[in-house]
């Protein structure tokens, strides 16, 4: 089995920064399948346009725009790429870069498939300073990163000394529907609990309002349209499930920090 050293991805690399134990590198898939392999240091694989599976000994995933995995250290897997352009973006983490922050990976073991919407929305900030590159990047970087190894421990926290029920119901609800217009009432029907305990408990599980998780999974989603060209910006902001463009830029700018036009312009690589 080929093991892939620091950098190294099948593929064209378009870019590779260092920032000293940290390797971001923007890659475009080009193989059909990719035989079973690993890589040296843990990372992130970040989808920014197509599609893409990867396999591992236990599970599939099936990525699309906006997916976000990652693999700890020397983890076996493979990938097929179906018809069309799929990019993604990926950031590796050196042993000397965890430990100069007293990081334990032990908790997140092997791979996983990252839902949060803040996590992601993070990813593409680090996607962005990447492109920014001056004297701040490599600090904001760094930043991002480590609120997301934060909150991905605190996470495995909560799953190992055991979550509520209704989070998972709710959380499952707002994914399958962040379009859709969901009141207090309904929710707290479909998780079974009083809907004072919703609205005081779901701050507890999710770091915020129910309000700003919403907006922040319709941004996600937004963000993973902006690539293809296809997509208008009316189209994108009413399937997101915003009232209008002007209600959409507005909360695209508050959350990921510029314009949608700006960032469509970066990801274009303009």
């Amino acid at each position: 089995m080929k093991q892939l050293a620091t950098g190294q991805f099948f593929g064209q690399t378009n870019a590779t920064i260092d920032l000293g134990g940290l390797i971001l590198t923007d890659t475009e898939y080009t193989q059909d399948k990719v035989d079973w392999h690993y890589h040296e240091n843990a990372y992130f694989t970040f989808i920014l346009q197509g599609n893409v599976i990867e396999r591992n000994k236990k599970e599939d995933y099936y990525c699309s725009a906006g997916t976000l995995l990652f693999h700890n250290w020397q983890e076996p897997h493979y990938n097929i790429k179906p018809k069309g352009f799929t990019r993604g973006f990926h950031i590796e983490i050196e042993q000397n870069w965890l430990q100069n922050y007293l990081l334990d990976l032990n908790m997140l073991q092997g791979s996983v498939s990252i839902s949060n919407p803040d996590l992601k929305i993070w990813m593409y900030k680090i996607f962005r300073e990447t492109k920014i590159n001056d004297a701040i990047t490599t600090l904001s970087i760094q930043e991002q990163l480590l609120k997301t190894f934060s909150h991905m421990q605190h996470t495995r926290e909560n799953e190992t000394t055991g979550t509520p029920a209704w989070v998972k119901k709710v959380k499952e609800l707002l994914h399958d529907q962040y379009a859709e217009k969901n009141s207090l009432a309904a929710l707290s029907a479909i998780a079974g609990i009083h809907p004072v305990h919703l609205s005081r408990g779901f701050s507890k599980y999710f770091h915020c309002t129910m309000g700003d998780y919403i907006r922040k999974l319709r941004i996600e989603k937004s963000l993973s349209m902006l690539p293809d060209r296809e997509n208008a910006l009316t189209d994108i902001s009413f399937e997101c499930g915003f009232a209008d463009q002007s209600h959409f830029n507005r909360c695209f700018r508050e959350i990921v920090g510029v314009n949608p036009m700006a960032y469509r312009k970066i990801l274009r690589g303009q």
